[in-house]
């Protein structure tokens, strides 16, 4: 079996994944591994921008305030303001990629304002703010000698030395992998690995996330026991547009930021009647109340108003929406635009610090897949690239040799505790343990691809019926008890033929649709994202859900 040896390797190629691959790259060999291309990613989908305090009548507490108070108070207040603190080194290492932000006629950064916040504090690049990062992050690697760019690989089980059978204390020591086009399977070697593999949107029948999304990072993480938290916080986008050939395409936050209002069919707004601040409500409450009003009226979706603002402004300011919209024949500027909610983000994940550490040594994690305590019990839109470059940045500093000085061409000062510092695999002489070779036993070439299909498709529908929006007791002992069969089988179907990418992707959905269920069961309160008939009613005291990592 070919094993490849590297000083970091970073799964996942979001901006979370190739911003830690960037800083890495000047401390020593980095591989990144991801399942598809480089840009097949939520990153590239990201539509609205970046949250960053640059306005001088914006405070860093403002936007710490704003974060709180979307995530229902369970976000940790001290990881809050260390990461908003830290977001315009993150938009600088943007800027030295190659992004150019919008700007005014003036010269001054044309900040835009989402729902949920208090203040105009948005980057963006158009309507495509993600599409433009990610191209200009792929173009940096791309140059990097230091980084060995692997494309459809995707991993299939961490490598931990209790399992190989190497005595001393459980670390994790790189990743066996599976080439999707030669289907070759090898081990990639490393003393750091980073999993920056985004969520699990598609865990659910209606999602704007794309077909990578299968919570792959966080069912790794788990499997080797790692502990993962608040994965009952799934975030429900509220304007997905609704149309038969839209597939997954997001009608940007930051057109209500612009004035677009919520109604029905008839154009009369309904968001005031649930919370005071209307169609700029956070993201939870907007997606509850359009639930809400759909099940009211028995009508298939709801609407946005921007008609207000006219054709010009809307070519100008959303122009990528204007024709995406304009292709299924509505015309925003004298047009409805009609959307229903979809799953979006995972709040939850691999327990981590902001500077990536999680329960396992050897392991970090990063972005979308790791839960550091930013977002509590909701996101706050925009809040996620600024986490993934914060966070990317900060693991950086700890992982490198040299953890005050780093950054993309210039030095800059990092808060890393002793602690997380010392915890950090430095770049000198370590043992190399012996990788055993992948077995395969009496596998064979799977001939029933229709089971596959068939369960991966039971796992969706059941989680949106019953792990949905709106959750009772009944639903998800329904949903728990489905899926324990389900696991059963899939594991037996995992056993008993070769490995293949959608028997890989389908099992790793599994296992984060479970952890969803049993954390969703374990909390006793409605709370942000998760609101549940049973137990409507917030409680006083704020809890983390935390389970145990597998240690079978």
């Amino acid at each position: 079996m070919k094993i490849v040896d590297c000083d970091y390797f970073v799964v996942g190629s979001g901006m979370a994944g190739l911003m830690s691959a960037l800083h890495l790259a000047a401390y020593g060999k980095v591989v990144v591994a991801t399942k598809g291309r480089l840009a097949d990613c939520n990153t590239n989908f990201a539509q609205g921008g970046i949250c960053c305090v640059m306005d001088p009548n914006d405070t860093f507490d403002k936007h710490a305030r704003d974060t709180m108070i979307a995530g229902a108070w369970l976000g940790n207040s001290k990881v809050v303001h260390e990461i908003c603190e830290h977001a315009p080194e993150g938009i600088q290492d943007l800027i030295d990629c190659g992004v150019r932000f919008a700007k005014k006629k003036s010269g001054d950064w044309d900040l835009t304002r989402e729902g949920g916040h208090s203040a105009r504090r948005i980057f963006h690049a158009g309507d495509i703010t993600g599409e433009k990062c990610e191209a200009a992050m792929i173009r940096r690697v791309r140059r990097t000698k230091a980084i060995d760019v692997r494309e459809e690989t995707i991993v299939i089980d961490l490598i931990m030395t209790k399992r190989i059978g190497v005595k001393g204390e459980n670390r994790c020591v790189g990743a066996y992998v599976l080439d999707k086009k030669s289907g070759e399977i090898y081990a990639v070697r490393s003393p750091n690995t980073i999993l920056a593999t985004g969520g699990c949107g598609k865990v659910y029948l209606y999602t704007c996330n794309p077909d990578t999304a299968t919570g792959d990072g966080i069912a790794l993480a788990w499997r080797a026991g790692a502990k993962i938290e608040n994965m009952e916080f799934i975030q429900f986008h509220p304007t997905c547009l609704y149309h038969p050939l839209a597939k997954r395409f997001l009608i940007s936050e930051a057109v209500r930021g612009e004035g677009a209002v919520l109604v029905n069919k008839h154009g009369k707004e309904f968001m005031k009647k649930y919370d005071p601040r209307g169609s700029l409500a956070p993201r939870d409450i907007v997606a509850r109340s359009i639930d809400s009003e759909m099940k009211r009226t028995g009508d298939d979706c709801m609407f946005l108003d921007i008609r207000k603002k006219g054709r010009t402004y809307l070519m100008t300011r959303f122009p990528n929406i204007y024709q995406k919209c304009m292709e299924f024949g509505i015309d925003m500027a004298k047009d409805l635009i009609p959307i229903v909610p979809a799953a979006h983000y995972t709040c939850g994940g691999i327990q981590a610090t902001v500077d990536g550490v999680t329960s396992i040594k050897g392991l970090s994690a990063v972005g979308e897949c790791a839960c550091t305590g930013l977002h509590g019990a909701n996101r706050l839109a925009s809040n996620s690239l600024m986490e993934a470059l914060v966070c990317a940045r900060l693991t950086a500093a700890r992982l490198g040799p040299h953890p005050e000085t780093f950054g993309l061409g210039v030095e800059k000062r990092c808060r890393c505790t002793k602690e997380n510092r010392n915890s950090a695999v430095r770049l000198k002489p370590t043992p190399t343990p012996d990788i055993p070779e992948w077995k395969i036993g009496s596998a064979v070439p799977p001939d029933e691809a229709v089971l596959v299909a068939h369960m991966w498709d039971e796992i969706r529908r059941l989680m949106w019926d019953y792990v949905g929006i709106v959750r009772t007791n009944k639903r998800l002992a329904r949903a728990a008890h489905r899926l324990k069969t389900l696991r059963r089988e899939i594991r037996d179907y995992y056993f008993r033929y070769l490995v293949t990418p959608d028997t890989l992707e389908l099992r790793n959905l599994a296992v984060c649709a479970e952890l969803i269920v049993k954390s969703a069961q374990k909390r006793h309160e409605s709370r942000g994202l998760h609101y549940t008939l049973d137990y409507p009613r917030m409680s006083k005291k704020p809890k983390q859900t935390v389970l145990p990592g597998f240690h079978g």
